[in-house]
Formats: structure tokens, sequence, C-alpha cells
């Protein structure tokens, strides 16, 4: 049982758990608000569950210890962007969203404040609120000119971290629910896939020859439609020269050296090898010797993802070509749809989902089709214009007869009947 108690004008709710008498801050001056909540309490005892009133969790503590989750059961680079974001909505608050290099976090600042630009300061976690999060949202657009992707990304990371803290932090906030799942969605513009052409895929190509290791990496994204961490994380035992028709590319999870790595989507692939690809492949593979990894750095290692982005960039900068992995790997579902071919076939290649492709390949007609509109077969437009002169000469009158004689002048006869 629980009983009702008022100090001043707020109300108190007073029970017992474990023998121990327990005086909890019902946050109401209305009677009315808190016999509901008296009410929800001994309900909650008699089914012997938790008592649903807002707990009080410090910011910090809360936030470090969904830090320390992010760390066990995510990569650290998902992890690094995901404090990234919740340093910039709060600050530095605990030692989880610590700044351990300030020079390198100066560098990173891509859109300085143009005005006044307040984080979310909480003295829990509790006090959070939908207007809280509407308003910092807002700010990011006009204060930071932030696109509405990644104002997204900052509402679903709030989001998911509020969700862990109910479910497996304790936390519980006022009237039981997540005060971001309110705040609405940005509208994000859609922007078109870049991706190479045939010539332009021979003139990247062309381009590398001077560097055979980068040539044959750049044929590997734009023919097997890597991801760019997926070519950097191959091994040799990864490629199999027998499999097929000229062998096949596996993605899988892997260890090396006290560091994990699991694709993307966190599920394993074959990718074939075509014949173009084979060709790069067999010229590789003759030059180089390979210990522990199919395309190591110069000297030896695993290549940093950004550092091979601006090694690409180098390579690229006397011919001013600007791909990037993402349009060489675009290349490849790109020229695949062109062709025909089923986006659920595209999709398990690609080790997306079939939304995803059908989202950037869809609008890549094939040349197949462009005939399929007509209802008389592959020739109808042809058909339909000869037709139509045929109709047209033979409704045309004959202005002059055959041996040139002018046609007798036509005469007017009145029937007087």
């Amino acid at each position: 049982m629980a009983s009702l108690k008022k100090r001043g004008k707020t109300y108190y709710a007073q029970y017992y758990v474990n023998g121990k008498q327990v005086r909890a801050n019902l946050e109401t001056t209305s009677l009315q608000i808190a016999k509901e909540k008296i009410r929800q309490i001994e309900s909650a005892q008699l089914r012997q569950d938790d008592i649903p009133l807002p707990t009080k969790t410090p910011l910090p503590d809360i936030v470090d210890k969904y830090v320390f989750h992010l760390k066990a059961h995510s990569s650290e680079r998902n992890v690094q962007k995901v404090v990234s974001y919740l340093r910039g909505t709060f600050g530095q608050v605990c030692e989880g969203l610590k700044i351990k290099n300030d020079i390198i976090a100066a560098k990173a600042v891509k859109r300085p404040a143009s005005g006044k630009f307040d984080l979310i300061e909480l003295g829990c976690l509790e006090q959070l609120a939908t207007v809280q999060v509407s308003g910092f949202l807002a700010n990011l657009v006009v204060y930071k000119g932030v696109s509405a992707k990644t104002v997204n990304h900052y509402r679903q990371i709030l989001l998911t971290m509020c969700n862990w803290a109910m479910t497996e932090g304790g936390v519980k906030f006022p009237g039981g629910k997540n005060p971001v799942e309110a705040v609405k969605r940005y509208r994000e513009i859609k922007s078109d896939i870049r991706f190479l052409k045939m010539p332009q895929i021979d003139e990247q190509l062309q381009v590398l020859a001077g560097n055979l290791m980068l040539q044959t990496m750049v044929a590997f994204y734009i023919y097997a439609g890597l991801r760019r961490e997926e070519a950097l994380w191959l091994m040799p035992s990864d490629i199999d020269l027998e499999a097929g028709n000229y062998g096949a590319i596996r993605i899988r999870d892997k260890s090396f050296n006290g560091k994990s790595w699991v694709p993307k989507t966190r599920s394993n692939r074959t990718v074939p090898i075509s014949r173009t690809l084979r060709g790069y492949l067999d010229t590789y593979l003759q030059k180089y010797t390979l210990v522990d990894w199919f395309f190591p750095s110069p000297d030896g290692y695993r290549w940093d993802p950004d550092n091979f982005s601006a090694h690409l960039r180098s390579a690229n900068e006397d011919a001013r070509l600007q791909w990037t992995c993402l349009d060489f790997r675009h290349s490849f579902g790109s020229h695949l749809a062109m062709r025909g071919e089923s986006l659920y076939k595209i999709s398990k290649l690609m080790g997306n989902s079939p939304q995803i492709c059908e989202k950037h390949y869809a609008a890549l007609l094939p040349e197949s089709l462009f005939e399929t509109v007509e209802f008389s077969g592959p020739n109808a437009v042809e058909q339909s214009q000869r037709q139509r002169l045929e109709l047209i000469k033979k409704e045309k009158p004959d202005i002059q007869r055959n041996d040139g004689e002018k046609r007798p002048a036509l005469r007017l006869v009145v029937n007087n009947r």
C-alpha cells in the first residue's frame, strides 16, 4: 500500500520497498493527479513491477555508461562517430566524451557556428524534453547550416541512447515515453548517385596504369562493387581463383592481431570475379607476393581508410579526376541495373537490401525497356510512321496526270426537276 503526503503545495508518495520506507516526490500540486500516481504505484506493487515514477539519473553518469555499452557492442570506428554526435549535443560532460587530441579535433570542425549556438544542458537525463530536442535540431540547421540528413543523424542517436537508457540504464522518463520520439524527422533532399560510364572507367584505369596496385584496387571497386573497407580488409585467403568461371571474392568477418572486423550489414557474401577483373587480378598476382593483406599499404600493413582515400586523390590530381570509392561502387550497381539485372541480384552481390538498391538504381532505365512501352511490338514506331505516310499519300489529290496534261475544268450541273 502507498499513502499520500503533502508538503507545502507538493504531493509525495510514501510506500515501502523491501521493508524500507520510501518517500517520492510526485512532482505535482494537483490532488487528482497525485491520486492517479498513487494508484499506479499500488498497481505496480501488486504486480511486483518497478515503481512507475520518474528517476533522477545524472547526465554524465548515464552518458558514460552508454559509451561503455557501445564499446562492448560496436566497432571502434562506429563508437567514435556516435561519441562525436553526443559531444556535439551535450558537450564534454563526461570522460567518455572528452576530446583526446585538441589539434585533430580543431581540424575536424567543418561547420563552425555562425551565431549563438547552445548545447543541451541537463542536470539529469529525465529532464530532457521534446521542446529542447526540437529547438536544438533547429539551431543546427539555422546556425551551423547542417543538412537535413545530418540533423536526422543527431535525432536518431539521441533516440537510440534514450531507448537504451529506458531498457537497460534504469531511466524512467515522465509519462514513461521517450521524449525524442515526438520530434519529427527532417525531410531529406534526395541526391542522385554518381557513377562512371564506360569511357570514364577506361580513363580512370588508364590514369592509374603506372601504379599497378592502386589500379587493381580501383578495378576491384568498379567490377566487384566492394565498399572501401571491404577491399582494405581483404586477405589472400579471401580470393578463391577456382570458384565459378573466373574466381570469387569472399567478404566475411575476420580477426587479425586482436582487431576484429565485420561487413557493414553483418552478413558475409561472395562476389563472383568477372572476366575483365580477372585480367587485372592475374597481372597483379604476377608482380606481388602477398603475406597478410591482399592490398597492403606501402609499409606492409593494412591501409587506413582515410589515408587510402587521400592516396587515391593524390594519384588522380594531375588528371583532374575526382572519383571516390563510393562512385566506383555505384558504377558496379548502375551498370548491372542498366543491363537489366534484377535489383534482388544486385542487392545480393553488393551486400545491400533490395530497398536500398531500388532507391539507388531503379531510375536507371535499361536500354531493353525503351521499346517495351509500345503496344504493337519493338518496331511499332517505325510501322506507325510508315502507315501514316501511306495514308497521307492516298488522301492527297493528284494535281497532274501521269502524262503531264492538266485535268479538265469542273462544270456546275444543276438539277431543275
